[in-house]
């Protein structure tokens, strides 16, 4: 039998976690009846835009025409679990052999990857991994530890946990299978999206300053009309009720390892000029866009006639003393951390042009925590507002200005937001009224699930004391 061709499509937007069993369940069911079936377009159809963009229609109907005279049809399929915290994995019995399927949702649940190899039975490595927190609290270390047992060595999580206002760091890294206490607190991460935040939340400064409103346009700060006059509001870009695509259609996807570097002012000029197209109409749909909120911090730097890390600087950094904070990873020397992919493997860092409000950010979790305390503080107002609901997606989460809104068993109340790039997942949940919150970055990619649930269970456990 020919070897079987493995394709693995990945995207750079983290997913988000809710009810993600039952979709995953509902897309691998829809896999198997279409693939059966031979319904190669409508498992084309079930693709993200980028998933799209990068594995056609001719190949994907080449590939699973491919797949099945080989292997022929799909029989049964077992969920397993999550592969680096991303792909739900699928012990899946074709009619010749047993191969993984490997799928992974947006947070529209729609594919953005597909990876099929030869099933190997998983691995036991809790007996051999040696947990050594023993100066932290008990729960803390059951909880971190079971989370990241599994994770390359070499990775690291910094994280911070506030109750009551009151916060305690949690380093720990893995080395020689071994989990491991270190005082990291300081070091530096890429946050990648939780950059969203606080892009939202200098437009929420110049919302104070009466400089902007809310439902101003974009358009009146570019000189050239936006095609076919699509009109653009801030709040829009800041919720992701824009319609605009997760990314630009003339970003080049090639360059995977800096992939946002060489988007500069003349490609979002040719996008906004000749090749914007709205995938869903404004303000009824709430889709995660990168490019939105790239093009938010974008145009408030034009607003204000500077560029959008001068206004970060000013408007956040300097204003919350987040002196540990920055945006590039030039000249960090030792501060920085650096990011490991899936196979533990040290990659280079991301560099942001016009898109940095989207994920260009590295800072500490010291410095984080500092921006948490001040969502605490109830006369900042511009913090509010941007924990202020401004959209409903679904009976357990809206959206703000920036921060998603969950809903836990007294309502509404934690805003949250994670992120990923090439090197590092990270994810923030607060709770302003209760003054808790919990911080995790880490220096691991596609992992970003597990670090969710390590925030949520924290969180929990915090809030339940």
């Amino acid at each position: 039998m020919k070897k079987t061709t493995i394709i693995l499509i990945l995207t750079f937007m983290t997913n988000v976690m809710f009810a993600q069993t039952d979709n995953y369940k509902i897309a691998i069911d829809n896999f198997q009846t279409n693939y059966n079936a031979e319904k190669y377009e409508d498992i084309f159809n079930s693709f993200s835009s980028e998933m799209k963009q990068a594995l056609p229609i001719e190949k994907t109907k080449q590939f699973l025409t491919g797949l099945k005279s080989q292997v022929g049809k799909i029989a049964k399929t077992e969920f397993v679990g999550y592969q680096q915290g991303t792909y739900a994995t699928y012990k899946t019995n074709f009619e010749k052999v047993v191969f993984a399927v490997n799928i992974s949702l947006d947070s529209q649940n729609l594919v953005n990857g597909l990876f099929i190899k030869p099933y190997e039975e998983p691995k036991n490595t809790e007996s051999r991994v040696i947990n050594t927190l023993s100066n932290y609290s008990t729960e803390i270390a059951e909880i971190i530890f079971a989370k990241t047992k599994d994770f390359p060595n070499k990775t690291q999580l910094s994280i911070a946990v506030i109750q009551n206002g009151e916060t305690n760091y949690y380093g720990i890294i893995k080395e020689n299978d071994t989990i491991k206490p270190t005082k990291n607190q300081n070091k530096i991460f890429e946050i990648g999206s939780i950059t969203k935040v606080f892009t939202s939340t200098v437009f929420a400064s110049l919302i104070e300053d009466k400089k902007l409103k809310l439902t101003d346009e974009i358009n009146t700060f570019y000189s050239f009309s936006i095609k076919d006059n699509t009109k653009i509001s801030f709040q829009s870009l800041a919720n992701h009720t824009s319609g605009l695509p997760r990314l630009p259609e003339n970003l080049d996807l090639s360059n995977e390892t800096n992939p946002y570097k060489n988007y500069g002012k003349r490609e979002i000029e040719e996008y906004l000029k000749n090749l914007l197209k709205l995938e869903n109409e404004p303000l009824k749909i709430s889709s995660y866009s990168n490019l939105g909120a790239g093009l938010l911090g974008y145009t408030l730097g034009l607003s204000q006639k500077t560029s959008f890390q001068k206004l970060l600087q000013k408007k956040v950094f300097d204003k919350y003393k987040m002196t540990n904070s920055f945006t590039s990873s030039q000249n960090l020397n030792n501060k920085l951390v650096k990011g490991l992919d899936g196979n533990g493997e040290v990659v280079t860092n991301w560099d942001f042009d016009v898109l940095f409000g989207g994920g260009g950010i590295l800072s500490s979790t010291e410095d984080l925590v500092k921006f948490a305390n001040a969502q605490f503080n109830p006369k900042n107002k511009e913090l509010a507002l941007t924990r202020k609901p401004t959209f409903d997606i679904d009976e357990s989460m809206k959206i703000g200005l920036g921060w998603h809104i969950l809903k836990t068993d007294k309502g509404f109340n934690w805003v949250w937001h994670n992120g990923g790039t090439g090197g590092y997942s990270s994810s923030m949940v607060i709770d302003a009224e209760k003054k808790n919150g919990v911080i995790i970055l880490s220096n691991a990619s596609n992992i970003n699930d597990n670090i969710d649930d390590l925030c949520f269970k924290l969180m929990k456990q915090i809030e339940k004391q």
